[in-house]
């Protein structure tokens, strides 16, 4: 059985088959609520503890990019504990460069965040974060008053991102919805810090809506007041700023949802601890897909069981839980009959383009694939083939297609490490709920 560090300077893992998955697991903290917090937390008055923080690349941009403006943070995060000092608006660097890596979380959260606030800031990433479009948010913000501009020579629409603040008026302000939640997510979370309450209209369909309204939980968990359905209206009120909690995060039901997959491929079954029907987090509904595929669901009220193989295809508009679409690939390939994914044209977006780059590996496997602008069907193939999957820097490409690798021999994943972007442990973790090998290639 492998190691995390011997997966670390790999050149690719192959994984050996496992047999039925059963057995119980709890995920590391949500990424999601993670960063969400840290937002929260620093831009309030007080000190706030963040407990069940999860440690991964993502979020550490996150912390290191607040500690990089000025904000005092302690703790262990590999403990999952933080104490965020919080700025209440009032950052001590007001002239800062950021670099926050490929973390799209991050650079639209903090440049909304920061045009609340007051300074000079340039916020930068890889050459993939050049490509991640950010221009409908950087127009929402202008709405209530902000100048924030791309410095991107080539492409206006994409990061870098100029941001001269002098706080945000209020106001009313439209933001497209059809590219990312996460703008609206975003400049949910500055409002509070406006001089005056602030109304969000949402231009097109929404997507990820679960996430805006897990937006609104979070904010009210650190004192704000906000009121409206996630798809809009929202009105944000500037009379209740953020004050200091202590905030549990639960696990991350993205995490959770490569275990899951993992029984409904190999026929066993994988309980889900930290997580209920009523979790914060959109992405639990993954098990009702699992479920209208052949698999049984047991809901308690801190835990989700996925019990046998997911016997037959389906077709299902994954909006609203776009970041199970890998993995709902990866049980595909074991139905019967074809899966017709759609709603999830956002997910060219992402680390990589997610429709298009998928359809790629799962061809490797035999599959008949047939890509559309807002999605993919799915046709497994008669025998699904071994193949060595390139993950484009994705972490959710490797850890979805490895699990192929449970009941095909000879699954190799291409640069493991890049998972320790939202799930350092997922190799460890993998390899001790399937009780499987997972072994490094030079």
């Amino acid at each position: 059985m492998s190691s995390p560090t011997s997966l670390e300077s790999c050149r690719a893992a192959r994984i050996f088959p496992s047999g039925r998955v059963t057995g119980s697991i709890r995920p590391p903290g949500s990424k999601s609520l993670t960063n969400r917090a840290l937002v929260c937390a620093a831009l309030a008055s007080g000190t706030s503890r963040l407990s069940g923080v999860l440690a991964s690349e993502d979020t550490l941009v996150m912390v290191n990019a607040w500690k990089g403006l000025g904000l005092q943070i302690q703790g262990d995060i590999d403990s999952g504990a933080l104490d965020v000092f919080g700025c209440a608006g009032n950052l001590h660097a007001a002239q800062s460069t950021v670099f926050v890596a490929n973390s799209g979380t991050t650079i639209r959260f903090l440049t909304a965040a920061l045009a609340a606030c007051r300074g000079e800031f340039t916020l930068n990433g890889i050459e993939r974060m050049h490509q991640r479009p950010i221009g409908d948010l950087l127009r929402a913000l202008r709405q209530l008053g902000a100048n924030v501009n791309s410095v991107n020579p080539t492409n206006p629409e994409c990061p870098p991102v100029r941001i001269e603040a002098a706080g945000l008026t209020g106001g009313a302000a439209r933001v497209a919805g059809s590219i990312s939640s996460q703008y609206l997510s975003g400049l949910m979370m500055a409002c509070p810090l406006a001089k005056g309450d602030v109304r969000l209209e949402v231009d097109g369909e929404l997507v990820s809506v679960p996430y805006v309204e897990m937006t609104r939980r979070v904010m009210e968990s650190f004192g704000a007041q906000v009121s409206g359905k996630p798809t809009g209206p929202i009105v944000i009120s500037s009379a209740y700023k953020y004050r200091a909690t202590s905030y549990e995060i639960e696990p991350d039901a993205s995490a959770a949802s490569y275990f899951w997959a993992a029984a409904a491929i190999t026929g066993g079954s994988v309980t889900v601890q930290g997580l209920g029907r009523d979790s914060l987090q959109g992405d639990v509904r993954f098990c009702e897909v699992l479920q209208r595929m052949g698999c049984q669901v047991t809901y308690a009220p801190n835990s989700i069981t996925v019990n046998g193989q997911a016997t037959n295809g389906i077709e299902v508009n994954m909006s609203d839980i776009s970041d199970t679409v890998q993995s709902l690939a990866a049980v595909a390939l074991f139905a019967r009959g074809t899966t017709k994914i759609t709603g999830v044209a956002h997910n060219r977006h992402k680390e990589t383009d997610r429709i298009a780059d998928l359809a790629t590996e799962l061809r490797k496997f035999g599959a008949n694939v047939i890509e559309f602008h807002d999605g993919l069907a799915i046709e497994p193939p008669h025998a699904v083939r071994a193949a060595e999957i390139e993950t484009y820097n994705d972490h959710r490409m490797a850890m979805s297609l490895a699990l192929v690798g449970l009941r095909i021999p000879d699954i190799v994943i291409s640069n493991p490490h890049c998972t320790a972007k939202t799930y350092p442990g997922y190799w460890r973790d993998l390899a001790r709920l399937a009780a499987c090998e997972i072994r490094p290639l030079p």
